[in-house]
Order: C-alpha cells, then sequence, then structure tokens
C-alpha cells in the first residue's frame, strides 16, 4: 500500500500480488485515515506500507515531515506486524501532473487535486518496487 500524506486529504494506491504494477486506489479525507486503513487491512492482504517522505529538492525535510514522521510513527504502533517504509517523494506531485496531463484528461480533471494525490500515491509505491532489492 502507498501513502501520499497531506494535511486535508492523502492519496491512496496498492499493488497487484505480484507487486509489478501500482495503481491509485483512492483519496480518503486524512481525518479518516485510520479508520480506512484499519478497514483496508481488515479486508486485504498487505504486506507493507510505503509513506512518501516529503523533502524538499536539496533534501532537507519539507514543512509536512513532521506530521507524516508523527503518522508512521503511529501507523508502526498500530500494526506491528506490517513493515512501514518511508519514500522519497520529491516532485511526485509534478510527475502525477504530467502523467494526467499525458493520459488526454480534460482541464477539469486536471485540476483535481484528489485525482493528483492518488497518482501521487501510485507513484510513490512504484518507486519503491522499483528500488526495493
Amino acid at each position: 500500500m502507498g501513502i501520499d500524506y497531506g494535511t486535508k486529504r492523502t492519496g491512496i494506491a496498492v499493488t497487484d500480488p505480484l507487486q509489478i504494477i501500482a495503481s491509485g486506489l483512492t483519496t480518503v479525507p486524512t481525518q479518516e485515515l485510520f479508520d480506512f486503513i484499519e478497514k483496508y487491512l481488515k479486508a486485504e492482504e498487505v504486506e507493507a506500507i510505503v509513506v512518501g517522505e516529503p523533502l524538499y529538492p536539496d533534501g532537507n525535510p519539507a514543512q509536512l515531515a513532521p506530521h507524516v514522521k508523527g503518522f508512521v510513527n503511529k501507523l508502526r504502533k498500530q500494526h506491528p506486524g506490517i513493515q512501514v517504509f518511508m519514500q522519497d517523494e520529491r516532485f511526485t506531485s509534478l510527475e502525477a501532473k504530467q502523467v494526467i496531463l499525458q493520459s488526454g484528461a480534460n482541464r477539469k480533471k486536471r485540476q483535481d487535486k484528489a485525482l493528483v494525490d492518488k497518482v501521487s500515491a501510485a507513484l510513490i509505491l512504484e518507486d519503491f518496487l522499483n528500488n526495493k532489492s
């Protein structure tokens, strides 16, 4: 499961059982995120959760970083049997906008921030899958 954490909304992505393809699943209001994760984990088998780590282009933690670290710590406490990884998410929102643009989506769809978050989560998960050994 891939997560693009935000203060208002959070993008969620998942992968197929063979971990070949990452795809955006949904966007959840952040205040409902833990409830969503609980329900999802009861319904689906999840081997690991990958959370985007917000960094500035120079590699320093972005303003959102303390919120994300707090979320990750709580997630690890609540689900000790599931590995939680952090994956550099620099430029994923920009990449997501490019992917949406290249898909031929209309202007309204391209401005849908929830869609950008969902695609960003898929890109975070895809980067993780491509870089794990």
